[in-house]
């Protein structure tokens, strides 16, 4: 009965996220709009205020120029709307090797992040994956999903607290989040790690960054990680199936990389 509930809810959350719905970079269909751009880049601005002041920057200021010429690299080549975006970045101390990019053009890199990015290209390849979050609307279609992901579970909850007591209601919240969270709300994030791998993968080639640098990166970060979750709850893909893919790409993006640099976009940043 409670799985009957459940999919009452879930029936209503999918025909609502239909009437909102765009094309990512890849080809694949996302639902997104609870939240206007305007709202993003302010929860962005927000996010990055936040950030600022629970972390302290960076005081070298050699890493500090290098990881914005990285930056400014990368950026160049995005096409509009984000290449109008004025984007911002602070480094931070901060020993997880860890990056982030938010609507509005806000960056965050971690100096930890030089344990496994060893060099230009391997750093090109976190801030062209992050910004591919960015630029792939990763964010809008996130809160989306989780908006109406909440909205349904909701309706879930009061049709079984209404017919069959507040029990019911709890234990269908309780089952039902799992639920959400298992079938519908980490199976996306997987999908948009791989898709922010593709688009950050081209994008540092046409900067004229070496698209095997992203291959590099992550087989540092899978011989650095230790321990992860099984892959069904996991919001990464599978380090092997991320490498191999990376790798098959690549070969494709070194003409794309060698043309850029014919046309004068070689980055000299170390």
């Amino acid at each position: 009965m409670y799985a009957k509930t459940f999919a009452l809810g879930a029936s209503i959350v999918l025909s609502v996220a239909a009437c909102a719905t765009t094309t990512s970079p890849t080809g694949r269909t996302q639902y997104v709009g609870a939240v206007s751009q305007a709202q993003l880049e302010q929860m962005g601005a927000q996010a990055f205020a936040e950030a600022k002041a629970a972390n302290p920057q960076s005081k070298d200021s050699g890493q500090t120029a290098y990881v914005g010429c990285v930056i400014r690299a990368v950026t160049a080549q995005l096409p509009a709307p984000w290449s109008g975006v004025r984007w911002e970045y602070l480094l931070f101390q901060n020993d997880e090797a860890n990056a982030w990019a938010l609507p509005g053009g806000k960056i965050g890199v971690y100096t930890g992040i030089f344990k496994v990015a060893k060099d230009q290209d391997e750093l090109a390849a976190v801030i062209a994956h992050e910004i591919g979050h960015v630029v792939s609307r990763h964010h809008d279609e996130r809160i989306t999903r989780q908006v109406y992901a909440q909205t349904g579970l909701g309706v879930a909850g009061a049709l079984a607290g209404s017919r069959y007591g507040d029990a019911a209601q709890q234990t269908t919240g309780q089952l039902g989040g799992a639920l959400l969270q298992g079938a519908f709300l980490l199976p996306n994030s997987r999908a948009q790690e791989s898709e922010a791998d593709v688009v950050g993968q081209e994008l540092m080639a046409k900067a004229g960054f070496d698209p095997e640098g992203a291959v590099a990166l992550w087989r540092n970060m899978a011989a650095a990680g230790g321990g992860r979750p099984p892959q069904w709850l996991s919001t990464h893909p599978d380090p092997a199936s991320r490498l191999r893919e990376l790798q098959a790409r690549a070969a494709g993006l070194t003409p794309i990389m060698q043309a850029a640099r014919k046309q004068g976009h070689t980055p000299r940043c170390r």
